[in-house]
C-alpha cells in the first residue's frame, strides 16, 4: 500500500516529478511524512509524493536476515514499486526522466538497493542512514547511471558508519559509506577527486558538525554527495528526535535533509 500527496494546483499541460519516500523498519507511511516534511515542500514546489508502506513495515533491501517479514519471504519489493509507480502514472502525469528516492534507515538500505535494480527508472536517490546491503554488495551491477546524495551520522548506534552488523547484530550487516560511496562513484564513471566543503555550524548545541564531498563528472550527468554528520545518530538531519538519544543518538541541525534532498533531485533527471 502506499500514501499518496498530490499538490492542490497541477497544470494538466506539464509533467511533474514523483519522488518515493521510504519508512525505517517498523515505521509506516503517515509517520515518514511527519518526520520528513515532504508533503509541505511538495505544495510549494508542485511535485507528487508516495509514502510507500512495506509488508510488515519492513523493506526487502538485499541484507541476509530472518528478523523481518520482507527478508524471510523474499518480497519483491523492487517490482512492488514499478507497479505502483506505474499506478500513480495512470492518474497523474508523472515525468518519467523525474523519478526519485529517498528513505531513512530500513528505507534508506532499500533507496540504494532500489536504484540499483531499477536504474532505467530512478534518476536519484537519497539515502539517510543507510548503506548497501551484505551481501547485495556483491551483485551491485546498476544498468545505468544514478545520481546519490547520501547523509550518514559517524554516531549512528543502529546502522553504523563504518559498515557491519546492522542494530547490534540482529538483522544483518551493511558495507562500510566510503564503500557504499565507492561503489556509487565507480559505477557513475566519476573521473574527479571529491571536493569537500565543511558546513556552517548553524546549531552549536547540537553535538553535531557536518562536511560535504561532492564528485562531479560522472557519466550522464549524474554527481555523487556525501554529507558526513560527525557526532549525528540515527536520525534525520532537521527532523524531530524521534526516540531518546540513548537509544538513536543525536539530531544534527546544521542541515535541512528535506531541504537539500530536493535541491539535488531538481538538479538530477535521466538524460
Amino acid at each position: 500500500t502506499y500514501r499518496l500527496f498530490v499538490p492542490d494546483e497541477l497544470k494538466d499541460s506539464s509533467s511533474v516529478p514523483l519522488v518515493l519516500v521510504f519508512h525505517g523498519g517498523g515505521g509506516t507511511a503517515w509517520g515518514t511524512e511527519r518526520l520528513t516534511g515532504f508533503s509541505d515542500l511538495a505544495e510549494r514546489e508542485r511535485f507528487v509524493v508516495a509514502y510507500p508502506e512495506g509488508i510488515g513495515r519492513s523493506w526487502n533491501d538485499g541484507r541476509d536476515t530472518t528478523v523481518s517479514r520482507a527478508h524471510r519471504d523474499h518480497v519483491d519489493d523492487v517490482h512492488f514499486v514499478s507497479v505502483l509507480i506505474d499506478e500513480i502514472a495512470k492518474t497523474y502525469r508523472i515525468d518519467p526522466k523525474r523519478i526519485y528516492a529517498t528513505g531513512i534507515s530500513n528505507g534508506a538500505i532499500f533507496s540504494h538497493y532500489l536504484g540499483a535494480n531499477l536504474a532505467t527508472r530512478i534518476a536519484a536517490i537519497a539515502p539517510v542512514v543507510g548503506g548497501i546491503a551484505e551481501p547485495f554488495d556483491g551483485h551491485f551491477k546498476p544498468e545505468q547511471p544514478v545520481s546519490v546524495l547520501i547523509f550518514q551520522g559517524t554516531e549512528d548506534p543502529l546502522v553504523p558508519f563504518d559498515g557491519g552488523d546492522v542494530a547490534w547484530g540482529k538483522r544483518g550487516k551493511i558495507i562500510s559509506t566510503m564503500e557504499t560511496v565507492k561503489k556509487w562513484t565507480q559505477h557513475d564513471g566519476c573521473k574527479m577527486a571529491p571536493e569537500i566543503a565543511t558546513i556552517l555550524d548553524n546549531d552549536p548545541d547540537d553535538g553535531c558538525r557536518a562536511d560535504r564531498s561532492t564528485w562531479t563528472s560522472c557519466r550522464d550527468g549524474t554527481d555523487v554527495v556525501l554529507y558526513t554528520l560527525h557526532g549525528a545518530g540515527h536520525t534525520w538531519p532537521g527532523g524531530a528526535q524521534y526516540l531518546p538519544q540513548r537509544v538513536i543518538g543525536k539530531v544534527c541541525r546544521d542541515v535541512d535533509a528535506t531541504d537539500l534532498i530536493w535541491k539535488f533531485f531538481k538538479h538530477h533527471a535521466k538524460p
